[in-house]
């Protein structure tokens, strides 16, 4: 999430403050604010799934993934791993024409090989992409941001978590999308001054 608005929050027709960008008049944008952006999120499915989204998610604006999480939902089976990994190039090329989704080949082809890499990485160690990905949650205390300008889009644990997840194989899982895993995860707490969840 970038912008350069000084507001801390906006105030809703509820009466709640909220960050600058859920508070455009978007319904489904808020309510993703208000109970998912910034909750911490575990589990290898789900994060698997969130990663997934956030790398179909590069160069686009998120809430185009957003309203169409359900398409893609259905299009990877829910992002069950198992049968991720099992996606044949005959899958993909059915993806292609599935307008209910980002009709992008090399992401297609990379949350494919992305799910392998998982199902190697989870096979005897369940809980294993949970563990490496929330050993890179800022340990240090920051200061809220006062608005959205003083967020990062990339800090030196994003750019590590990126370093660790090529290692093992992952794809579109560059320092700026593991950013935004890490704020959507709740491995940082990016709700500025002013916003009804800043906790």
């Amino acid at each position: 999430m970038t912008d350069t608005a000084p507001d801390p929050a906006v105030v809703g027709d509820d009466g709640r403050g909220r960050c600058r960008w859920a508070a455009q008049g978007d319904d489904e944008y808020r309510r993703y604010h208000d109970e998912e952006w910034g909750y911490p999120l575990h589990g290898d499915q789900p994060l698997f799934e969130k990663m997934s989204l956030e790398g179909f998610q590069a160069g686009l604006s998120w809430i185009t993934i957003l309203r169409r999480r359900p398409g893609f939902r259905a299009a990877f089976a829910h992002f069950d791993i198992d049968t991720v990994a099992a996606m044949t190039p005959d899958d993909v090329d059915a993806l292609m024409l599935d307008t209910g989704i980002i009709r992008n080949r090399a992401k297609i082809e990379a949350t494919i090989s992305n799910a392998r890499v998982t199902q190697q990485l989870v096979a005897n160690d369940p809980g294993a992409l949970d563990r490496l990905i929330w050993s890179f949650a800022p340990t240090a205390d920051r200061p809220r941001p006062a608005s959205l300008a003083d967020i990062p889009a990339v800090t030196p644990e994003s750019t590590a978590l990126s370093k660790a997840l090529r290692a093992q194989g992952y794809r579109f899982v560059g320092p700026t999308t593991m950013y935004a895993l890490m704020q959507s995860g709740g491995l940082v707490d990016d709700h500025v001054v002013g916003c009804w969840r800043a906790s």
